[in-house]
């Protein structure tokens, strides 16, 4: 188990730079994701960590030891990557242990790492097999074995799981979880899946033009958004932004004529503000804070039933539990409790809530 330090990490090509200023400072054993659309920079900061590429300006520690200068094959670090890179000639057994092979480890040892690997991936069978003969998920069990017998102190896996279908990569979800708990070693996880990041991360980071746009727990980054990118790239379906003005009555969405009863932030200077509502945090009754909802569209998913519709002149999702019967052209009275209220700078998109409504 080890600790990964990132400090002021730059990396520029030519005049244009990729990463601006990246700190983080990882614990022993956390499962940190990169979370973030294609060219945020991402990949380039995880490549970075792996030797693949050099920063421009600042540096990776290891437990307290630079990485700068250092080859990639000296850093002890182990990296899955998104196309698996198994060797076609080569059986399962001999894909998984190569590394080892490429490092004179004794043969006796080989084989032990190597059936350990395939017993926690629960691929034992499947060791005589060539790669060709596997399906996604086996596969990428074997990319993931041949990490796994280097003991490394930090894995670093790169998108590993978007070839896969959506069964597949639930359960590789699952079983890279069970993984970590088992082996608690420090893991960097690139994806631009969120549901990949919330289920799998201890921390995450979520990047936007090379920067992290914030960074903390899954329930932090959910709850709490930094700033409204965060808050409308993290959730599914995302959160609903409608444009508003304060008051003397309180917050009036523009195009709706009543007055909202919502506390304003102390942190809002300006009277214009964007008001953000989870979809699944409003609720039935006409009750408290209530809000107004044209249905145009009722879609069941199965555990529950998205409607989209308007809101004043903005469009509003909701989520409701799969039981309830709503159809097209209805007028719905939606509650919003004030704890669920979030509220960004319409500027700087930057959130503004009061630490006592948060």
């Amino acid at each position: 188990m080890s600790a990964l330090a990132i400090d002021n990490l730059t990396k520029s090509f030519g005049d244009v730079q990729t990463l601006k200023g990246i700190n983080i400072a990882l614990d022993s054993g956390e499962f940190l994701v990169l979370l973030g659309a294609s060219g945020c920079g991402k990949s380039t900061l995880l490549n970075i960590i792996a030797g693949l590429a050099e920063p421009t300006s600042g540096g990776v520690s290891i437990d307290g030891r630079s990485l700068t200068g250092v080859h990639p094959k000296d850093r002890d670090i182990a990296m899955v990557f998104q196309s698996y890179a198994l060797y076609p000639n080569l059986t399962v057994a001999r894909n998984i242990g190569f590394g080892l092979e490429m490092r004179r480890v004794p043969k006796p040892e080989r084989e032990r790492a190597v059936l350990e690997a395939a017993r926690l991936l629960q691929i034992e069978p499947l060791l005589d097999r060539k790669p060709s003969q596997l399906s996604g998920g086996q596969r990428q069990r074997v990319a993931i074995g041949r990490a796994l017998v280097r003991q490394p102190k930090v894995f670093l896996f790169d998108e590993p799981l978007s070839n896969l279908d959506a069964k597949l990569r639930m359960e590789m979800r699952t079983e890279l979880k069970r993984l970590h708990q088992m082996l608690k070693t420090t893991i960097v996880y690139v994806t631009h899946d969120q549901i990949e990041a919330m289920t799998l991360a201890t921390r995450i980071a979520v990047m936007r033009n090379g920067k992290i746009e914030q960074w903390g727990t899954p329930e932090a980054i959910y709850q709490r958004p930094a700033t409204a990118y965060v808050a409308t790239f993290v959730g599914a379906p995302p959160m609903n932004m409608l444009a508003g003005i304060w008051r003397e009555g309180g917050l009036q969405i523009n195009g709706l004529d009543r007055m909202l009863d919502l506390p304003r932030p102390k942190a809002a200077k300006a009277d214009k503000i964007t008001l953000g509502i989870r979809p699944e945090a409003l609720q039935l009754g006409n009750d408290g804070i209530s809000l107004p909802l044209r249905v145009d569209v009722s879609e069941l998913t199965g555990p529950e039933l998205i409607v989209t519709g308007k809101i004043g002149t903005q469009r509003l999702v909701a989520s409701f539990p799969a039981r309830h019967r709503i159809d097209t052209g209805e007028l719905l009275d939606l509650r919003l409790p004030a704890d669920q209220a979030h509220f960004f700078d319409v500027e700087t998109g930057k959130r503004l809530n009061d630490d006592s409504h948060d």
